[in-house]
């Protein structure tokens, strides 16, 4: 086989372990706190411990995983007080994001990309989508959407680090239909007060609906914590 051949391949499987380990780490099947050694994930996946070693690497410049000397990898504890600087971070950009876009008419292509927005968001009920899954990815492009119609490309660089740094705790905000359903109005309220111009209005609603959503994931993750550690204790011989 020749190198040529070789290297897109060998890539491609230490992309598909990152897939892989980064799902089990949102899934909380990597609990918090847990040691894994690439020997074992290599065991678990079939594959040698290189591919592996690339992708704990990725998730180590994550923030999900990091690597001690010679005894293995640990998944990063979940750090509320980090969280919640982050979730601040994430409030003043888009604060402003909605105040810019509030306060005069945008220009052709920032129109154009609100209009998008609308058009998934301010919807009937019956055109809304209940895929938990489909609708953390589209929240999150809904919020990226309003930052880079605000125009500032510094700001939406770093609001993208944000929401990747967040994701795992964000996404479990869509785990009970009626935050999914509270997303759908939140979104609408915010886009109308944009539309509207009442950038007091839009600075109001988006700041509401990052701390709502801030709360309930700080609520879901604790509770899912708790579940899955009472699953593993239960499964785990020798325990009470």
């Amino acid at each position: 086989m020749t190198p040529a051949l070789s290297a897109p391949r060998r890539a491609s499987r230490a992309e598909a372990i990152y897939a892989r380990l980064r799902d089990d780490v949102f899934e909380f099947r990597l609990l918090p706190g847990s040691r894994v050694t690439e020997s074992e994930i290599a065991q678990r996946y079939g594959v040698s411990r290189t591919p592996v070693r690339e992708a704990l690497l990725r998730l180590q410049t994550e923030g999900l995983v990091r690597g001690y000397f010679r005894s293995g990898w640990e998944v990063v504890p979940i750090n509320f007080v980090r969280f919640d600087q982050l979730y601040e971070l994430r409030k003043l950009i888009e604060v402003h994001a909605v105040r810019v876009l509030a306060s005069s008419p945008p220009a052709a292509p920032a129109r154009q990309g609100l209009e998008q927005l609308a058009a998934r968001w301010m919807v009937d009920k019956a055109q809304r989508s209940s895929d938990a899954r489909e609708v953390a990815g589209r929240d999150e492009e809904f919020h990226a959407g309003l930052v880079d119609a605000a125009g500032n490309p510094e700001m939406l660089r770093v609001h993208a680090d944000v929401t990747d740094r967040i994701r795992i705790i964000r996404r479990l905000d869509f785990t009970y239909p009626h935050r999914v359903s509270s997303t759908y109005d939140e979104h609408a309220a915010i886009l109308r007060a944009i539309q509207r111009r009442k950038p007091d209005n839009a600075e109001m609603l988006v700041r509401a609906h990052i701390e709502r959503s801030q709360q309930e994931t700080r609520k879901i993750t604790l509770h899912r914590l708790h579940t899955v550690r009472e699953e593993v204790a239960t499964l785990t011989p020798g325990t009470d």
